[in-house]
């Protein structure tokens, strides 16, 4: 074991350093953007439709430290951009939000003679807020129209009542405790450091509204099946609609590009069933996806009078015993190793917040082009945007949950298990104090969240594998939670410990490994991963968020580390595969402040390991 290494990667808080502004390429551009180009796409590629309204942009904003009463307009402080959160360089406020302060939001909606119209037609209009970090009221000319308790998954409001020829006064209150609660923070702390970083609050993806029928579709879950050639659509709405017809346009390997490979299959249903439609595929219409040929295909879903459009694929992922009896990640039945990166998912200039779309193609890219398979969502959940792109490039994801808890114990949590790992695997995570659940009410509302990311990300066809639990970070009944994921997501192998503290469940054997050679250790019965490794740190002069450097093991120059990078794969991971290793995740994709350890500084504007390697890794 590499100790000095280890010892030197301890985390350590340094809320004093001051960040260094820094833009990535595209948030020079946003800067001075009109409201119109501030993250205009539709939100949502999977249930897309036409009548809709962004209404990201300048909003007026306040900090206060007493709850105001609604409705009275704020003294405002100035203008905030919306949808990115005041702690961050691109909203122009550069304040942090604390947790005995409210952060207000506020501005004047009015609405056009096509929005009155809707209205006058009988159609409703539904304000959407995709994540407001951590708990927000939403206040319409004074009256509460939503509340929300929770970061990283949307919510929405009735507006229709509030639509007329004049003005609203539409106001957001938010209080985030951050890290000085058990809520769901993922890698956000008050006082920034090492591994953890800086906490920002409020509206950090985007808001938005769309006109729908009275009755119209809530939301929708796809579920593939390749073996049968077939895809179940179920349909939630308020009421059970008269008649469903869902068409499939065409099978397309570059999507949305209109050349496919599938002519129209229409199913049309007389009645609703449940709002359930199953669509069987010709045989000669099955194209599988894979990383390589990431097969999208098109569909419309006309309910009564709702309209959208949507897209599946044709996809299986398993756990299955190979030819020797080793078990494997497969891809469609078949052995396919997993070449990941960690994904923080944190932009110099946005935090949370990427700049605009074309960021998100760069990240997904980036990582394609220097032979990566996978990307590991580190402890956050992105907008849907991103999972899009995700899918039509060809880039598998395996999905953590956001972590939570009080303070984390890190001797306990990290330290130890690092030095002496057989001893988090004889730990018991029941133990709630010892890991930072001592709270019934945080264990309850993280299994909601839990679900309810599940459902926000079921129909995402890359996504691979759900991750609960990190390095103990807020871990609790793992074997258990394990189990219930499986039964609400039968179709998604789920990795129940990534690092350490292994509770024998899920469908990995899962270990973090920065400073022993690599191995495999198996224990016959799960496919083995190392789920993290590597962690080599190069600081970039002029391209770092702080001139504090953290990481596992230092580089001088980026042509050090990345043969440095390349001895270790080549000479340690690969040669690891025939063995019986079935993925792995290098630390990681981009800097962030200072952990120095990507393969891209934290500005996007410097590549810093160049070796790269064939995509389409398989075993067997």
């Amino acid at each position: 074991m590499k100790l000095k290494d280890a010892i030197a990667s301890l985390s350590q808080e340094h809320p004093e350093d001051a960040l260094i502004p820094l833009y990535t390429p595209w948030g020079e551009h946003v800067k001075d953007a009109d409201d119109s180009e501030i993250r205009p796409e539709y939100p949502r590629p999977q249930l897309q439709r036409d009548n809709f309204h962004m209404l990201n942009g300048k909003w007026r904003y306040t900090f206060t430290s007493d709850e105001l009463r609604p409705g009275i307009p704020i003294e405002s402080r100035g203008m905030i951009l919306v949808p990115f959160s005041p702690e961050c360089l691109l909203s122009g406020v550069g304040r942090q939000l604390q947790p005995k302060e409210y952060l207000w939001y506020e501005r004047k909606l009015s609405f056009s003679k096509k929005d009155l119209a809707r209205k006058a037609a009988g159609m409703r209009c539904i304000l959407h807020f995709d994540a407001v970090d951590q708990c927000a009221v939403v206040y319409a000319d004074g009256r509460q129209i939503a509340s929300h308790v929770g970061g990283y998954l949307p919510f929405s409001a009735d507006l229709t009542e509030f639509v007329s020829d004049k003005s609203l006064l539409l106001q957001v209150c938010v209080r985030d405790d951050s890290d000085s609660s058990f809520h769901a923070r993922g890698k956000q702390t008050l006082k920034r450091g090492g591994m953890f970083y800086t906490a920002q609050s409020g509206i950090w993806q985007s808001v938005w509204y769309e006109w729908v029928p009275e009755n119209y579709v809530t939301g929708l879950r796809i579920t593939p099946d390749p073996d049968k050639r077939q895809v179940k659509i179920q349909l939630s709405s308020p009421k059970e609609f008269s008649v469903i017809t869902c068409t499939v346009q065409k099978a397309c390997l570059h999507f949305p590009e209109p050349a496919g490979r599938l002519t129209g299959v229409a199913v049309t249903m007389e009645s609703s069933d449940a709002g359930t439609l199953t669509l069987t595929l010709p045989e000669d219409g099955l194209f599988l996806w894979t990383p390589e040929e990431p097969w999208l295909y098109s569909f419309t879903i006309h309910a009564d009078g709702d309209v959208f459009r949507s897209y599946f694929a044709m996809r299986s992922f398993t756990v299955e015993a190979d030819e020797q009896g080793i078990p494997r990640f497969c891809l469609n039945h078949r052995p396919y190793f997993l070449h990941g990166l960690l994904d923080q998912g944190y932009w110099s200039d946005g935090l949370m917040t990427a700049p605009c779309d074309e960021a998100f193609v760069y990240d997904i890219t980036l990582a394609k082009n220097l032979g990566f398979n996978m990307l590991r969502k580190h402890i956050k959940i992105e907008p849907l945007r991103w999972y899009y792109h995700c899918d039509r490039l060809g880039m598998i994801v395996w999905q953590d949950m956001v972590s939570g808890g009080s303070s984390y114990h890190m001797p306990l949590v990290c330290y130890l298990p690092t030095l002496f790992p057989h001893m988090s695997a004889h730990t018991k995570d029941n133990h709630y104090r010892l890991f930072s659940r001592a709270d019934r009410e945080g264990r309850l509302l993280w299994e909601q969240e839990c679900s309810e990311t599940i459902d926000h990300l079921y129909n995402v066809p890359s996504l691979a594998v759900w991750v609960p639990f990190n390095e103990g970070w807020g871990q609790f009944d793992a074997l258990r939670i394990a189990e219930t994921i499986k039964k609400k997501d039968p179709s998604r192998p789920v990795d129940h410990a990534s690092g350490w503290f292994d509770q024998k469940g899920g469908d990995f054997r899962s270990i973090h490994n920065y400073f022993r050679p690599l191995k495999v250790k198996s224990d016959g019965k799960r496919a083995f991963v190392i789920s993290e490794y590597g962690g080599y740190a190069c600081h970039i002069s002029g391209h770092s968020g702080v001139e504090r450097v953290y990481g596992y093991r230092k580089f001088a120059t980026a042509e050090e580390l990345s043969a440095a990078y390349r001895e270790l794969t080549e000479k340690q991971l690969f040669p690891l595969i025939k063995a019986g290793l079935s993925g792995a995740v290098y630390t990681q994709l981009s800097d962030v402040e200072e952990e120095v350890n990507g393969i891209v500084t934290y500005d996007r504007k410097v590549v810093k390991i160049t070796s790269s390697y064939a995509n389409g890794f398989s075993v067997g």
